[in-house]
């Protein structure tokens, strides 16, 4: 008899127990989530086009050489800060040099004909002013004294060839500025128009930008603009100083070039960034935009959550448009006088129970 009345106290115990923990489900399934709202103005919303460019240093150079030969030095290395005038590339100029002496020789023979020239011109100048020369005389000197005055001219012409062609075989900065980039080494064989060194001024910067066929019309030289650099999510002012009027070599895209404003942001020459272009009032006013963080996606689908009547969530399927910056265009499936929810502290489907903050 007690055996019985034991396990029949046990049977109770354990049916309490399940129907406590059937309760304690049942009220955290029905557990209100607290969600925050957002509601839609859209004249407070400030529109902009996006288009996706790479900052660039306004002074560069990729430096060459006209010269073919062997590189035989290279004393500056990538990051190494440069003067103007400062050596960067020798080539071996063992040619050069050897038509150097030739020409200095040259130089001073015609030199020594000039000078003796200019002496027979001068004399019988005065013979012929003497009546003691002929004119048939003098007509030959002043032949001769020409001739030698052009062969030395010729001859300083020709040094100042072999000079110049110096300046190709020791490649020295155009300015001051950063080496950016080395292409060659001690030994290598240098070629004509094959870049060697790439140098860059620090200072001031620009970004070019590829923008569609479909944006290029909304774009006006001079208008402020926002560059976002993406990798330091930081913000630079800058203008727009070129438009593009062709996409013939670009694939279809028109670049627009964008001089940045000073800032103490560390960027650097190749970051990539996102340009935002304002747009005109008159399509402001007919655009719905919303957060991209509100944005719920199911594979190609895309929707938001409101709120409806009875306090629960209802997920609104969307057509959406253009993206700017954070912001993304709403087509249709929510118009400007709804309210939607923009971040919850639980987490959301439809039918839940949510209470409303704004």
């Amino acid at each position: 008899m007690k055996t019985k009345y034991t396990i029949v106290l046990f049977a109770l115990t354990l049916l309490a127990v399940s129907c406590g923990s059937d309760e304690k489900k049942l009220m955290a399934d029905t557990t209100a989530v607290s969600v925050k709202m957002s509601s839609i103005n859209e004249n407070s919303h400030s529109p902009f086009l996006t288009a996706s460019g790479t900052i660039q240093a306004v002074n560069s150079a990729n430096l060459s050489t006209r010269m073919m030969g062997y590189v035989t030095d290279i004393p500056v290395n990538v990051g190494d800060k440069v003067k103007k005038g400062q050596l960067l590339v020798a080539i071996n100029n063992s040619d050069l040099q050897a038509k150097r002496s030739q020409v200095n020789a040259g130089i001073m023979e015609a030199t020594a004909a000039f000078t003796n020239a200019e002496k027979d011109y001068n004399r019988f100048k005065n013979l012929f002013a003497d009546a003691s020369a002929s004119q048939k005389e003098l007509d030959d000197i002043t032949a001769n004294y020409t001739m030698a005055k052009a062969r030395l001219e010729g001859a300083k012409q020709m040094k100042n060839e072999v000079d110049a062609q110096f300046a190709y075989v020791n490649i020295r900065a155009p300015f001051d500025g950063v080496i950016t980039g080395k292409f060659i080494k001690n030994g290598d064989m240098a070629n004509p128009g094959v870049p060697l060194i790439a140098l860059e001024m620090p200072t001031g910067f620009e970004v070019m930008a590829s923008v569609p066929e479909s944006e290029i019309s909304k774009i006006t030289l001079g208008v402020p603009v926002t560059v976002l650099v993406k990798s330091m999510n930081k913000d630079v002012k800058g203008k727009v100083t070129e438009v593009s009027s062709s996409a013939k070599n670009t694939g279809g895209q028109y670049m627009v070039k964008v001089a940045l404003d000073k800032t103490d942001v560390p960027i650097l020459s190749g970051m990539f960034v996102t340009v935002q272009f304002p747009m005109e009032t008159q399509e402001k006013s007919d655009m719905v935009l919303i957060p991209l963080e509100a944005i719920v996606s199911s594979g190609q689908l895309s929707g938001v959550y409101t709120v409806s009547e009875s306090n629960t969530a209802l997920l609104r399927w969307l057509r959406l448009g253009r993206t700017f910056g954070n912001q993304v265009e709403v087509l249709s499936g929510l118009s400007s006088n709804e309210s939607f929810i923009i971040s919850a502290d639980g987490k959301l489907y439809n039918g839940v129970k949510v209470i409303p903050s704004p």
